[in-house]
């Protein structure tokens, strides 16, 4: 079933998501109906959050990107990442590995709104799947993007906290368009 996508000053993407304790059914289903929120939407990644349900749960997809390379390894072995998607994280924990490198992000809760954000190159991710098995992976590349903003979300933060003051400051009338009320980003 396809949810509806909340925008920029819904409360949801504000909050910490709170940590999944047990993998039942109803996480499977909204798993399963985040994934096809995603696609619909045309998207590469949508956190719980993204729905006004504040869980530390996101899936990613980059397998529709062609332009944007992405890079996974498991145990150190490199592997194709399209094999692996769509990928469900349950309560993921990410460290960011290597030098910080520009890229174009957008959100699919902050319809219209580009721009560059600066993000460490590589991540590697410990999270539980929907067998409830731990599961752990590097990435690079536009996975690694995806998966940093996803995981962004779960903590309340959105990819326009990241942009340099100018490139807010020149986003702000489009943010002024998705929600009149100008009190939910200040912070």
């Amino acid at each position: 079933m396809i949810l509806e996508i909340v925008k920029y000053g819904h409360p949801a993407l504000r909050a910490r998501g709170a940590r999944i304790k047990k993998v039942d059914q109803r996480i499977r289903e909204l798993a399963a109906n985040m994934i096809e929120t995603m696609i619909a939407a045309d998207g590469c990644g949508l956190a719980a959050q993204q729905i006004g349900i504040p869980l530390r749960l996101c899936v990613v997809d980059i397998r529709e990107v062609q332009n944007r390379p992405s890079r996974m390894w498991i145990n150190s072995n490199e592997v194709d990442p399209n094999k692996f998607m769509p990928l469900v994280l349950i309560n993921p924990e990410v460290e960011t590995l290597g030098s910080e490198e520009a890229g174009t992000e957008g959100c699919l809760s902050l319809p219209g709104i580009t721009a560059e954000i600066l993000r460490p190159a590589r991540v590697k991710v410990t999270a539980t799947n929907l067998e409830e098995e731990t599961i752990q992976f590097e990435a690079a590349g536009l996975l690694s993007r995806a998966i940093q903003h996803e995981f962004d979300h779960l903590n309340g933060v959105l990819f326009i906290d990241r942009m340099d003051l100018k490139t807010r400051e020149a986003v702000q009338p489009l943010l002024d368009k998705i929600t009149p009320n100008k009190s939910h980003f200040l912070h």
